[in-house]
């Protein structure tokens, strides 16, 4: 298993990468039916979601990881 901060900046870096990719997606499904355009942007805003929610959840997982640390450094 990677260490938290590797999965942390993974998932930051997916999170990023998804928003950066949202004016793209409106180009590449614009010749698409209306239906099939809702479907494909619905899509990519749960996937977005999910991968807020993960970087969300491995933030939580190492705050106490991250005191644990500064307590042996000081």
């Amino acid at each position: 298993m990677l260490p938290i901060e590797v999965q942390i900046e993974r998932a930051q870096r997916l999170v990023r990468m998804l928003e950066n990719d949202a004016p793209l997606l409106t180009i590449r499904v614009a010749e698409l039916t209306p239906e099939h355009q809702q479907s494909a942007k619905s899509h990519a805003a749960m996937i977005t979601a999910c991968a807020k929610a993960e970087l969300q959840r491995l933030t939580e997982a190492a705050t106490p990881q991250r005191q644990k640390a500064a307590k042996l450094a000081s």
